[in-house]
């Protein structure tokens, strides 16, 4: 027993350094390819502890609760969508692949495997690269880049919208590829790219001229100038090398945007360089103009290169301040409660989704929205949100009494869940009423 759960251990952490075999990874069609990234979560979640007293023994400074929310409630965002409706890059290579497919290559070999892996590598980094260099990929991808820390728990941090113009990358790969192949290594790319979001790993020596590592990743999500548009690779480094965007770590890398964000709310996140783009492409005169503000670089105007000037990225060294609006820590432990139940919550919605109402389901996902908008706003210190969370624990319970009472009035969980809910809404209560007094109190002459 004990030394078949050592085994499936070690088997999901080889799989997240991409070290498997063609044979154990290879399936005559998508339905058979494992969901290896849904069963990766439980290192992914391990991993994240496991980094901070790894942090603390190497003297660096640990994760922030605020920017880890962030990157949690972001990457919540993104997985929602798959809830809701079919993979879209899946979906579409299918479709091209059995009506345009010329070469059929035979799914259990081990040179098609290969091919996919290089294949896939290769459409992700174009995937990536216009992520950065097109306005519009960029305001989806914008939001992964957006924390100012660098740590496991930011490779969560996801844009919902990325995933709706990648796609088109790789259909190439469709003409040859069979889906079940390009299947499996898309998941194995992204899979990879979750340990290298980390300062706990200096250098891999050689391999850092042929592998995608913590170090070239670090100077990607930098905003010093010399980090700019630089290490688009996911599994390997070699394409950034091939195509001139490669650059090595020097000094210390300042993270995030050029222009930072001050909101830790995850819908303003996704949403807020499609703002921004908008209040450009009206402002801007000229047909042309306005067109280009939308296909070329975020860091482009008229009469500029297409990918914009690298002298107007402010040119920035460490130590550089970071954003923080810091709360009480019942007020982090709280969120944090909840968002391990919110996490627990999507767990059962996608499990159980082909047995739900999509009414159901759809409610679940605006459900969990409305929680991840209400905690931004407690990290935000917005005015509204001691009142918005008293009526996000309201709902819950209605919903709970019309729809769920006597399923979960029959459990110890679904009791324990009901007593959690009601402290919380008479902590908020408490809170709402305190903050109300405050504000009607009479100064004193």
């Amino acid at each position: 027993m004990e030394s078949s759960v050592l085994m499936k251990v070690f088997t999901g952490l080889r799989r997240l350094f991409y070290a498997v075999s063609p044979s154990e990874t290879s399936f005559p069609t998508v339905d058979e390819v494992p969901k290896y990234v849904d069963e990766a979560i439980p290192f992914f979640i391990g991993l994240v502890i496991l980094e901070v007293p790894i942090l603390y023994w190497k003297g660096k400074k640990l994760p922030r609760f605020n920017d880890s929310f962030s990157s949690l409630a972001n990457g919540l965002l993104s997985l929602l969508h798959g809830l809701l409706f079919r993979s879209v890059e899946l979906t579409t290579y299918v479709w091209v692949y059995e009506r345009f497919n010329v070469i059929n290559l035979p799914w259990d070999s081990a040179w098609t495997w290969l091919l996919g892996f290089i294949g896939v590598d290769f459409g992700y980094y174009w995937v990536h690269r216009c992520g950065h260099e097109v306005n519009l990929m960029w305001a989806g991808h914008q939001v992964h880049h957006s924390s100012e820390d660098y740590y496991l728990v930011t490779a969560l941090r996801q844009s919902a919208l990325h995933m709706y113009t990648g796609w088109m990358f790789y259909l190439p790969l469709a003409i040859v590829m069979p889906p079940s192949v390009f299947l499996v290594h898309t998941q194995f790319n992204l899979l990879y790219q979750f340990w290298i979001h980390t300062e706990t790993v200096d250098s891999l020596g050689p391999l850092e001229w042929i592998l995608n590592t913590p170090s070239h990743h670090r100077v990607h999500h930098g905003r010093n100038r010399y980090c700019i548009d630089k290490n688009y690779g996911g599994t390997l480094i070699v394409f950034d090398r091939i195509f001139g965007t490669f650059a090595k770590e020097q000094e210390e890398v300042v993270y995030g945007l050029v222009h930072p964000l001050t909101s830790w709310d995850p819908i303003n996140a996704q949403i807020c360089h499609l703002q921004y783009m908008w209040d450009v492409f009206k402002e801007t005169e000229g047909l042309g103009n306005k067109l280009a503000v939308i296909w070329k670089g975020p860091g482009w105007a008229p009469g500029k290169p297409r990918t914009g000037l690298i002298e107007d990225i402010p040119d920035i060294h460490a130590p550089q301040p970071k954003f923080d609006r810091k709360l009480p820590l019942w007020t982090n432990l709280y969120i944090w409660t909840h968002m391990l139940l919110l996490i627990v919550f999507y767990g059962i919605l996608g499990h159980y989704k082909s047995e739900l109402s999509p009414y159901i389901t759809l409610g679940g996902v605006l459900f969990i929205i409305f929680t991840l908008s209400s905690f931004g706003a407690l990290y935000d210190h917005r005015p509204r949100a001691s009142l918005q969370e008293l009526l996000r624990c309201g709902i819950f319970l209605l919903i709970v009494r019309v729809l769920a009472a006597p399923t979960l009035l029959s459990s110890t969980r679904g009791l324990a869940l009901i007593a959690v809910y009601l402290t919380s809404f008479a902590i908020w209560v408490f809170v709402c009423v305190r903050q109300f007094s405050v504000k009607i109190k009479p100064k004193s002459s």
